[in-house]
Formats: structure tokens, C-alpha cells, sequence
């Protein structure tokens, strides 16, 4: 009984983790994009207490590791990639910011499933999508706040895509 409420407490902290993104997109519709850009940062402290939780409790399962990748495709390649869309790349490169935020999407689901089969320990193979997504919420809030070239916006969302999948090696901590 305490194995599987331990197993379930670390899989709520995963769903809590694309509440948020989720949240993240509802306020997108709303052109809300400084709280959008605060949930998806929420959502990465879920994904980051998910797994710490789950290792301390002993309840890592692979059910836990593939919600935790269907959740951090929404919170950090989907809502990330619309936030950015709306806020900037519509406006100023409509159907090529439209191609590059769809890249970002694909390029964090390939990167996620890469993850998922390779099972390296001791570093990253391409930047994490959670980092990704982090980069680019920083990026909206910025935005919110201050001048952003929008051409640095795309060239940004872009080389992040490029990033997930590449070879880059990125130890671990």
C-alpha cells in the first residue's frame, strides 16, 4: 500500500507539472503572456521535484518516466512555442515563426524520445527540453519587460530546436 502511494504522490507532482503548462496555453489565448511565462517556470519546478521525489521514495517506475515526458512536451515544448508565437513571431514572421515554433514542438518530442530509450546516466545527449523551455519563458518575460529584436526571438527558438536533438554532451548534476 505505501509503494503505490508513494508511486502515486510522485505522478501527481508529474500531472502537476502540464496543469501548468496547460494553464500556461489558457492564458496564451488570453494574451496573458507574463503569467504564461510564469506557469511554464512553475511547471519546471514539478518536473524537477517529480523525479527527485520519486528516487527519494523509491517509486521510479516506467509509467512515471513516460507520464513525466507527455508532460513536459506540452509545458516545455508546446506552450513555450505558442507563447513565443503569439507574443512575437506572429506579428513579425506569421507563417516562418509558425514553421520554427513547430520545429521546437517536433524537435522536443524526438529529443524526449531519444531520452526515453537511450537511458544515459551520466550526462544529457542535447539540451534538455525542460531547459528549452525555461530559455524561451525567460525569454517571453524579457520580453514583457524590455525591446526584444524578434529576429533574435526566431533565431533563438530555432537554434534551441537544433539544441535538443544535437550530440552535445551536457553532464548531468
Amino acid at each position: 500500500m505505501r509503494d503505490s502511494l508513494s508511486k502515486m504522490f510522485a505522478n501527481v507532482v508529474t500531472i502537476l507539472n502540464i496543469i501548468f503548462g496547460t494553464l500556461a496555453i489558457t492564458y496564451i489565448l488570453a494574451q496573458e503572456y507574463r503569467t504564461a511565462a510564469l506557469l511554464v517556470l512553475v511547471a519546471v519546478i514539478m518536473d524537477g521535484a517529480d523525479g527527485r521525489i520519486a528516487r527519494k521514495l523509491d517509486s521510479t517506475s516506467e509509467l512515471g518516466k513516460e507520464l513525466d515526458s507527455l508532460c513536459d512536451l506540452v509545458s516545455f515544448g508546446v506552450a513555450p512555442a505558442i507563447l513565443l508565437y503569439s507574443q512575437v513571431l506572429q506579428s513579425h514572421y506569421h507563417t516562418l515563426g509558425l514553421m520554427v515554433c513547430i520545429l521546437f514542438v517536433v524537435c522536443g518530442a524526438l529529443r524526449l524520445a531519444r531520452f526515453n530509450i537511450l537511458n544515459i546516466s551520466e550526462y544529457f545527449l542535447g539540451i534538455p527540453i525542460t531547459i528549452a523551455g525555461l530559455l524561451l519563458a525567460l525569454l517571453s518575460l524579457l520580453i514583457s519587460y524590455a525591446t526584444v529584436n524578434p529576429t533574435i526571438v526566431l533565431v533563438t527558438v530555432f537554434a534551441l530546436s537544433l539544441l535538443m536533438v544535437s550530440n552535445l554532451k551536457i553532464p548531468k548534476l
